[in-house]
């Protein structure tokens, strides 16, 4: 045991990762037993289609996000001047700048949006929800400067007490308003509950305003591709339900918005983990510099799928039963749902750490050219498949992209000196081979989940 706790201590740089690792795991688990609560609580407080409005809301309002993101955590992680506090002015002032722009998107996006989803609450849900976005504008810099020298302890912790503020008063509002404006709300404390607890236990240099141009040059030299990249990177995580939210009822999109927030933790967490962890591993100990590097990296990169995918595939075994426990018969669907999207979900986990490789290097446009490949191909195929085949065509379409964007990540990660063949072809003959088996074990349930919704 003290040999293991050994190699937790010190500042090198195993240690900093297994540290920041546990940390960002630890937190990110704590994040989704505190969402899994409030799921519970608020599915019987309200109903499946107020989950369908909130799943509408969470696209326009992560779609604002990610089309005008300049990645500047990635930009500080990776930047020789990412200590510079003329540097981190900059990046600051850009991110507060980028917030009150963003806010001003969802009132000119509100109308055309409700109508669009014939859902006439969007008019006015958009516009609180989006304050949420000024908000984090402020958020104090030194959060990524934490992140990018591996010290994310107290940050966890504080994340954490600013979800379950937000969480406490969202479930509070439920009770007294029995309406969806509980959800929109809820996300806009937890903003703020954030704000002022960084501020207050975040030790580090306060930001303050600055235009600096070498900085900002820099900045959006390195973020033009993030900026591309993000905005593909919208298809690929919420395009799916933008896309259902037009084809099929808002209680039926409210349960699958559900069964894919079971499903999809996993993958949430392994890329939590992979963007602030492999960043700073790829940037300080690059595989082309010595074999030991690459030994060090094939390891945990082994490790980190070995985890992911333990824990996608038990999903994919136990979602059905999962669901019956937790939810009542309303949300029933969503159990077979979870065994198909956790599935479709392998691919992704499997090739999930090369990318990041790219950034550390500060090539960002490489990195836009896979999530680009990758967004066109999802997009593409879910909405063949939701046409042809129905909700379960469009969740078979996004393990079917991950697979025809394979060749560019692996012209990405050869470029990089980081692609590991054998990984992939192990983990992907043990993942089908459970996954089928899945299947092959809910079958029944998944055949009349197919027969009610498509």
């Amino acid at each position: 045991m003290q040999q293991v706790l050994s190699l937790f201590q010190g500042e090198s740089l195993a240690a900093r990762v297994l540290r920041s690792a546990s940390w960002l795991m630890m937190g990110y688990g704590g994040s989704q037993a505190l969402r899994l609560a409030a799921n519970l609580v608020m599915t019987r407080l309200l109903f499946p289609e107020a989950f369908g409005l909130m799943a509408l809301v969470s696209v326009v309002i992560t779609g604002l996000a990610l089309f005008s993101d300049m990645g500047i955590g990635p930009s500080i992680a990776q930047s020789k001047r990412g200590d510079d506090p003329d540097f981190l002015d900059t990046a600051w002032s850009v991110q507060v700048a980028r917030g009150f722009a963003l806010w001003g998107m969802t009132l000119l996006l509100a109308w055309p949006v409700s109508q669009f989803y014939e859902a006439p609450e969007l008019l006015w849900y958009l516009p609180i929800a989006g304050i949420a976005l000024v908000i984090n504008g402020f958020d104090p810099i030194r959060v990524e400067t934490a992140h990018r020298h591996l010290l994310v302890g107290r940050l966890t912790a504080l994340e954490l007490l600013s979800q379950a503020i937000g969480i406490g008063a969202m479930v509070l509002l439920a009770w007294w308003t029995q309406s969806v404006l509980a959800l929109v709300l809820g996300s806009v404390l937890q903003a703020a509950a954030f704000l002022l607890a960084v501020h207050l236990g975040l030790p580090g240099r306060r930001s303050q305003f600055r235009w600096e141009a070498k900085a900002l040059k820099e900045l959006l030299h390195f973020g033009k591709w993030i900026f591309l990249s993000t905005a593909f990177w919208f298809l690929t995580s919420q395009g799916d339900r933008a896309i259902l939210g037009k084809f099929v009822p808002l209680d039926v999109l409210g349960i699958y918005n559900i069964g894919f927030f079971l499903a999809s933790f996993p993958m949430a967490l392994g890329h939590a983990v992979n963007q602030r962890l492999m960043i700073p591993v790829y940037r300080d100990k690059p595989a082309h510099a010595a074999p030991e590097y690459r030994r060090k990296q094939r390891q945990l990169r082994a490790g980190l799928s070995a985890m992911i995918l333990t824990i996608l595939l038990a999903m994919a075994w136990l979602g059905p039963w999962l669901v019956d426990l937790l939810y009542d018969a309303r949300y029933s669907y969503a159990g077979p749902m979870v065994v198909l999207i956790a599935l479709a979900m392998v691919p992704a986990v499997i090739t999930m750490t090369y990318d990041q490789a790219a950034l550390a290097a500060g090539d960002s446009r490489s990195f836009f050219v896979f999530t680009a490949a990758r967004a066109l191909a999802q997009t593409g195929l879910f909405l063949a498949g939701v046409i042809l085949f129905g909700l379960t065509g469009g969740i078979a379409a996004l393990a079917l992209a991950m697979v025809l964007a394979y060749p560019v990540m692996i012209w990405l990660a050869t470029k990089h000196h980081v692609w590991d063949p054998m990984h992939d072809l192990l983990f992907t003959g043990l993942a089908a081979t459970v996954g089928l088996s899945a299947i092959w074990w809910h079958w029944g349930r998944l055949a009349e989940m197919i027969n009610a919704v498509g």
